[in-house]
């Protein structure tokens, strides 16, 4: 089953059930907020959010439409769902989304609206029980304790809230450790639960090697994280 969605290139990856907070300051996505929120009541409002590959989030100056911006995007995305919109006194907006459901890209056309739409086909999430996810819930969630109490010494109170479903867990460990766009593309692009906590231990273990060596050196972990995305 296919649909076609507005795309939302950002310097980020998108995970079910994860928030992600947008300041909306671009023309083009002032009016794909303008549209969305325009719907009738009970019609999702959701886009799709897709990491860049190469390229910027931002048009250049005197840009008009979304060929105006050179950007190439991975085909595996996650769509937001606005659930707080703040109207700024600039036309911009604050919004607060989630993620809802994965999709990959078939066709992207640029040239349809003010922003880029593209065709998507929707990726199956599990719809039961997982024997091996199951198993393998409690070796991820005693891994990224480890790795929590690491980067934060106050962790304690966050392992507590950790979610026992194995699927949450997986998109949860996916966009709260400290991994790269590629590492958290691949984690998102997995098919199945079991696959993604695999991914995740081997990751999770690797990660908390190198907080090891880093700790050595004296300077502090948050001057060596990337700044979230403005847009």
């Amino acid at each position: 089953m296919s649909a076609r969605l507005p795309i939302f290139p950002l310097g980020t990856v998108l995970f079910p059930g994860l928030v992600l907070p947008l300041h909306i300051f671009e023309e083009r996505y002032r009016t794909l907020v303008t549209h969305l929120v325009g719907q009738p009541e009970g019609t999702p409002r959701e886009f799709g959010v897709v990491a860049i590959r190469s390229g910027w989030e931002v048009a250049p100056a005197g840009g008009t439409g979304p060929g105006s911006a050179s950007v190439s995007v991975h085909e595996v995305g996650c769509t937001a769902e606005i659930r707080q919109v703040t109207e700024l006194a600039d036309g911009g907006f604050d919004l607060v989304t989630v993620g809802k459901r994965r999709f990959r890209i078939v066709d992207v056309d640029p040239d349809a609206a003010p922003y880029l739409t593209a065709e998507v086909e929707w990726l199956p999430e599990p719809d039961g029980p997982d024997e091996v996810a199951e198993l393998l819930t409690p070796r991820v969630t005693a891994v990224f304790r480890q790795y929590l109490g690491l980067i934060r010494p106050e962790a304690a109170e966050i392992t507590e809230q950790l979610p026992d479903d194995p699927t949450v867990l997986s998109h949860l460990v996916a966009a709260t450790a400290a991994l790269t766009i590629a590492d958290r593309q691949r984690l998102l692009a997995v098919e199945g639960t079991a696959e993604r906590l695999r991914a995740e231990l081997r990751l999770l273990n690797r990660e908390a090697a190198l907080l090891r060596q880093v700790r050595a050196v004296p300077v502090p972990l948050a001057e060596l994280a990337v700044p979230p995305s403005p847009n």
